[in-house]
């Protein structure tokens, strides 16, 4: 019994090893890493609040280094902070790096890790270096992994954020998605008051939710 504990040890110093070569950051709280990976159906000291504070140092560094790097204007800064602190966006750099294998599941996480838990994840972990090594490291992390310093070829697929800027910059009005499951997949409905927009499908309410933004920003502001 003791062997196989040594064992397993051996195993969960190797993993963290191993991530942290991924991320390309040495933990001296060994702690805070395994914390930022584990999913709240394994235990209770899970990613959850370690996400929270990922996600407003993620939304300042990608808004204070396209500050710096690009003279666009405040609502074009806001469309593009808002394309890499999408969950989209994480959920690629999460992919990327190939996350997936490290992180801590309970069994009644059934299927496959999906694109809000990669993205809840990605943010739980920026946290965990902020809070370990500090703000210059997390900004350097963000900088070399979420590819921001691309930002002139970004292609801004995130249409909520696009169609929400030219909203309010063009009408004063209420705005909101009703989603809802479909035959297949989700049907999402964009709402100007009480007025119906447009209508968009998807295998899931995030990418429905962006086919029905997208379909709104044609038919608001391109069609003749």
């Amino acid at each position: 019994m003791a062997e196989k504990k040594k064992t397993e040890k051996r195993g969960q110093e190797q993993a963290k090893n191993l991530i942290e070569n991924v991320l390309g950051v040495q933990f001296s709280d060994k702690n805070l890493l395994t914390r930022a990976l584990t999913h709240p159906s394994k235990s209770k000291e899970n990613y959850q609040r370690l996400e929270f504070l990922g996600d407003s140092i993620l939304n300042f560094l990608v808004g204070e280094f396209l500050f710096k790097n690009s003279p666009k204007q405040e609502g074009e800064l806001t469309v593009l902070r808002a394309h890499y602190v999408s969950e989209e966006h994480l959920s690629l750099c999460f992919d990327e790096l190939n996350l997936s294998q490290f992180v801590i599941t309970g069994k009644s996480l059934k299927g496959e890790i999906t694109t809000a838990i990669k993205g809840d994840i990605m943010e739980s972990v920026i946290a965990a270096i902020y809070l370990d090594k500090g703000l210059d490291c997390a900004r350097d992390f963000i900088i070399q992994k979420l590819h921001i310093a691309d930002f002139e070829s970004a292609e801004d697929d995130n249409f909520k954020s696009q169609l929400q800027e030219l909203v309010q910059a063009n009408f004063k009005c209420t705005m909101k998605y009703e989603t809802t499951r479909a035959e297949v997949g989700f049907e999402a409905k964009f709402f100007m008051d009480e007025d119906l927009i447009a209508t968009g499908y998807g295998k899931d309410k995030t990418k429905a939710e962006q086919n029905c933004a997208y379909v709104a920003i044609k038919k608001l502001f391109e069609e003749d």
